[in-house]
């Protein structure tokens, strides 16, 4: 019985996915307008856009990433995305865009105005693409011709991609890469999912360095996160692949821009699947008030027979270990409702203060969930629905703008919305 729940819950994740990608490509009835986003005479607009990413910039100031026929916009909000400013098309020839929840635009704005998108175009096969790259110097007047990161161009898969900035203004960059299994194959030899790069820019993104691999046999289709410690450099943390197929979770914190520390298991589950989830971990970095080390908060979904749902922990010192010993984390705590497909979690953290939000469906509402810590993990709140939908949403995801803390989330209902969470 075990096992056949086992299947049904992934079968159901997947259902779940697939129906998600398809109400957001489906016509959207806008009541006053009529059916907008299958007019190709309306303009581009963000409530027709299947995932958006955003971030507040230092001065208050809500950017928005999206996607639309071909094209990646930006758009800003000065009312936390109440009404809308302009938007500014970033590539100025169509391509294709992976626009869904696991893999979709990126944005990051540094602490000097400046702006920078990524996101994967598809190639003509199947499960390929590349890395994509622009920035604008202007304020999002303007944008840069898009560059491709990879600096392997083999007709294989480079995309899910992460983007981050530190404070000096240093961008990094990481993905999913088969450069290294197109190759094997071309051998005619076997190689397991597919590997962990890495690249970054001192110039502003005009140029990336070459390219660098973390981690062979990572999981090849969930997101990969990023965030930025305290030294301002970057922590990584990805779905692995441990043995034959036990997918579980890696970290690994950078020791100067150039050198990655060691890999670190974080997680723990034994989950055994010859498939990819499209599920991917969050991570959140915080140092506390009075203390000399930073908090890496954690979350995660895994759905092995005996230990699945979605789980928190948090790290302190992730280069004390090394990827084949036990890993430095706290004991994992479970969050949410497993039998109401508790899914597709975010994390935020500031201070001793951390955020959890997460999807679940309960046969006729979707609902984003949250969980609350104001002691930096050791003891949670109850949780609760922040909002619901019938008919269709998003990912949620956590914006914070000055200790100010949203929830983004978008639905077919009520398109991009910031909630929030007091």
């Amino acid at each position: 019985m075990k096992k056949i729940n086992y299947f049904l819950t992934v079968i159901s994740i997947c259902l779940s996915l697939l129906t998600f990608a398809e109400a957001a490509h489906k016509p959207q009835l806008d009541k006053k307008k009529g059916d907008v986003c299958s007019d190709p005479q309306q303009p581009a607009s963000l409530h027709c856009a299947p995932a958006p990413s955003s971030q507040y910039d230092s001065q208050g100031r809500l950017w928005i990433v999206w996607s639309y026929a071909g094209h990646i916009y930006v758009t800003s909000s000065d009312d936390d995305g109440t009404t809308l400013n302009a938007s500014v098309v970033v590539n100025r020839t169509p391509e294709g865009i992976s626009a869904h929840g696991e893999n979709r635009p990126k944005i990051v704005v540094d602490n000097k105005g400046k702006i920078y998108v990524s996101w994967t175009t598809p190639l003509k096969k199947r499960y390929t693409g590349n890395v994509r790259f622009s920035y604008s110097e202007d304020e999002g007047l303007n944008f840069s011709t898009p560059i491709t990161v990879n600096d392997n161009l083999d007709l294989t898969g480079h995309r899910f991609e992460s983007l981050a900035v530190n404070e000096q203004g240093t961008i990094f960059m990481a993905w999913l890469d088969k450069r290294e299994r197109f190759k094997a194959k071309q051998k005619g030899e076997k190689y397991i999912g597919a590997a962990l790069y890495y690249s970054y820019s001192i110039d502003g993104g005009k140029s990336f360095k070459s390219n660098q691999n973390i981690m062979s046999h990572s999981c090849e289709c969930c997101r990969v996160v990023m965030d930025i410690d305290t030294d301002q450099l970057p922590v990584i943390l990805w779905r692995n692949i441990y043995g034959t197929n036990t997918r579980d979770h890696s970290l690994v914190k950078f020791l100067t821009k150039e050198k990655s520390g060691e890999v670190t298991r974080v997680s723990h589950d034994n989950w055994k699947i010859d498939a990819c989830p499209h599920h991917g971990p969050a991570l959140s970095i915080s140092r506390p008030e009075m203390t000399q080390q930073s908090n890496y908060h954690l979350v995660w979904f895994n759905n092995a027979p005996e230990r699945h749902g979605l789980f928190y922990s948090r790290i302190n010192n992730p280069n004390s270990s090394s990827e084949n010993t036990k890993s430095p984390t706290s004991d994992p705590i479970s969050i949410g409702h497993y039998a109401n497909g508790a899914s597709h979690p975010d994390i935020l953290s500031l201070d001793n203060k951390v955020w959890i939000v997460w999807k679940e469906f309960d046969g006729k509402n979707e609902s984003v969930w949250l969980q609350f810590s104001d002691d930096s993990g050791q003891n949670w709140k109850q949780s609760q629905i922040l909002v619901q939908t019938k008919n269709g949403s998003d990912y949620p995801f956590l914006v914070n703008n000055k200790g100010n803390v949203y929830l983004q989330w978008k639905t077919r209902d009520d398109g991009f919305k910031l909630y929030p969470i007091k």
